[in-house]
């Protein structure tokens, strides 16, 4: 009797064993993608779910022309925007949002909703924004359902959403300008603050902007005063000189970039500074 009472028990534990390990878990069909993508002086954070085409025909059939779509699965398709934007040529706050969109063959609606939830609940009153967006027709199919970012600018970034061989570009854009001035401003005027990386920076933004050469000039000679050793400053402060057409001065400088930079191992630099003589060579 005991070793029946005995028998049972094990098989009891057994069983519970079993149970607390019998979760299957497979790999998801639609996996989840979070991306945080830098941009001007912002970011942009995105999280969405990534069906796949698995042969099936998209636009029109599984995803209906007219109809509001969740843009992706399971989930609704977030987008965080970390500072004020233009979206589309739209102005948004930032803030977190769903994306949901209605595809048509031609044009599609962009849609930010305040809704955070599961994909296929939509409520039209928590629109935050519609718009309307060109669809572009691409040479291969994408297999996955892709949301990505490219275009670079210092401002700006182009977000497209692609599927099947159908592409939907958004220009995402922020004021960099002004901030950067005002940040130029303010250390300016804080001695504190004041060393050779922020007359460097300065110095580069002012050049890279098209703005007051003689005061870059300033800059970058008072950088080079702090430290005299940075073959990338002498770069600057060549490309300076060639902007406000001082050739001989520019060569000069480059030839002294040149050497630092050759005395490094940084052949990249070398490299430009060469062409850069070569180049302005020419215009003596």
């Amino acid at each position: 009797m005991k070793q029946f009472i005995s028998f049972c028990l094990i098989n009891v534990m057994a069983l519970f064993v079993s149970v607390g390990f019998s979760q299957i878990q497979a790999p998801a069909a639609s996996p989840k993608t979070t991306i945080t993508q830098a941009f001007g002086l912002s970011e942009i954070t995105l999280e969405y779910h990534r069906p796949g085409k698995k042969g099936r025909e998209i636009f029109g059939d599984l995803v209906q022309y007219g109809a509001v779509w969740r843009t992706g699965a399971n989930g609704a398709t977030a987008i965080t925007f970390k500072d004020d934007v233009t979206f589309a040529g739209e102005n948004v706050k930032a803030g977190k949002y769903s994306i949901y969109t209605i595809p048509g063959e031609e044009e599609w609606t962009i849609i930010l909703n305040s809704f955070e939830g599961w994909g296929t609940v939509y409520d039209k009153k928590k629109d935050v924004l519609r718009l309307s967006a060109k669809a572009e027709t691409l040479a291969e199919s994408v297999e996955t359902f892709t949301i990505d970012f490219s275009d670079f600018t210092d401002n700006s970034t182009i977000m497209s959403l692609k599927w099947e061989n159908v592409s939907v570009p958004l220009k995402i854009e922020m004021e960099v300008d002004s901030k950067v001035m005002a940040q130029i401003e303010a250390t300016m005027k804080n001695p504190d603050a004041l060393n050779a990386g922020s007359y460097y920076q300065a110095a580069a933004y002012y050049l890279q902007t098209d703005r007051d050469l003689d005061q870059a000039l300033e800059w970058v000679n008072q950088s080079l005063e702090l430290d005299p050793k940075p073959y990338w400053v002498y770069r600057l402060k060549s490309s300076i000189l060639a902007g406000k057409k001082e050739y001989k001065a520019a060569i000069q400088t480059a030839e002294k970039s040149m050497e630092a930079a050759e005395a490094a191992g940084n052949m990249d630099y070398v490299r430009l500074n060469r062409n850069n003589i070569e180049e302005w060579k020419k215009q003596l």
